[in-house]
């Protein structure tokens, strides 16, 4: 007989729950959530398990790859999907989640996501540190503007580096506010610091391997996007077709079509974040601040003039990541294409 097991995580516990292919609950407990012990439990059981699902989360990657490597086949399962299939049930608790999600692996109701490998997310954490330093930093910045103009100092337009010493200068004659903005400017001195750090690392990270370096070809895509994109495409193989990169990346605008009423709507922004934003900057330098003539670009600025900016932007972004894909799965450099000439 098969069975089918459903693990409702917790960041201390997890709720286990296991059915058989009738749908009857077989055994329930809890453990610590750790995959070398959920991996000694299921195996002790003796029960030959078809699925074990959990869903997606901060978790998921490291209990997933504990408990495959225990020879278990675990999937993982994406999180609004989840949470639409168990909103059905009348109580929330890990338990009947736990059992929500055993019913889901029994019938098969399930999307599975794919797990990035461990150099993806390693690439993915030190873009999101990065990110919190630059954020942090300017987090500071804008409290030290916004502070000081209540004296009547305005910073106004400055370099980062020169941030500092332009709030130094304003605050020559009044040391006792200079005082007070003193600790400020040394935890921004240093947040700077580090994030230059992770910066070089980005850098030369993006400048040694082969895939950032094919992708940089590619008009306003530096080593920042090229990181970014690889982290979160993490396997090209995963998709059979490139135009579905689009979507998963939310760059593609939900459609709802019932009965006579059929609609387009905006973009629907599910995927990874990190990954549309960066798409999204790019095709907004692409398409104002590029001076090269490029296929891409012509195509936006006709798309611009019939629908407005803002799509185009949008749609060049979208377009980028199909580029960037097949770019990828060939080997091939961009192509700028060639200008058409009016006779």
């Amino acid at each position: 007989m098969k069975y089918y097991v459903g693990l409702d995580v917790s960041v201390k516990l997890t709720a286990i729950c296991i059915v058989d292919e009738a749908g009857t609950v077989v055994r329930e407990t809890v453990l610590v959530t750790e995959p070398l012990s959920l991996a000694s439990y299921l195996e002790g059981t003796g029960l030959r398990f078809e699925r074990i699902g959990l869903e997606a989360g901060p978790m998921s990657s490291w209990l997933h790859d504990g408990l495959l490597a225990a020879g278990l086949p675990v999937v993982v399962v994406e999180a609004r999907h989840m949470k639409s299939a168990l909103s059905a049930m009348r109580n929330k608790t890990d338990r009947t989640d736990a059992r929500g999600i055993a019913q889901m692996m029994r019938m098969g109701w399930f999307r599975q996501v794919h797990v990035k490998s461990a150099d993806a997310q390693e690439l993915r954490l030190l873009l999101v540190n990065r990110h919190a330093l630059m954020s942090k930093r300017r987090d500071i910045d804008n409290t030290i503007r916004g502070t000081l103009k209540v004296f009547g100092f305005k910073v106004g337009t400055v370099s980062r580096q020169c941030f500092e010493e332009r709030v130094a200068s304003l605050l020559a004659d009044r040391s006792d506010l200079l005082e007070l903005v003193t600790p400020m400017l040394t935890v921004r001195r240093v947040l700077l610091e580090q994030f230059f750090v992770l910066h070089r690392r980005l850098k030369k990270m993006a400048k040694e391997h082969e895939v950032c370096r094919q992708l940089m070809t590619a008009p306003s895509i530096g080593p920042v996007i090229s990181v970014t994109y690889m982290s979160g495409v993490d396997d090209p193989r995963r998709f059979a077709k490139s135009r579905s990169v689009g979507a998963h990346f939310g760059i593609t605008p939900r459609t709802h079509a019932s009965g006579e009423v059929e609609r387009t709507g905006r973009i629907s922004k599910c995927g990874d974040g990190m990954v549309r934003a960066a798409l999204y900057e790019a095709a907004h330098n692409i398409l104002t601040r590029l001076k090269r003539w490029c296929a891409l670009k012509a195509w936006g600025l006709r798309v611009a003039k019939r629908a407005g900016m803002q799509k185009a932007k949008v749609a060049v972004a979208r377009k980028l990541a199909v580029i960037l894909h097949r770019m990828w799965m060939d080997g091939t450099a961009f192509r700028w294409g060639k200008e058409v000439t009016a006779a």
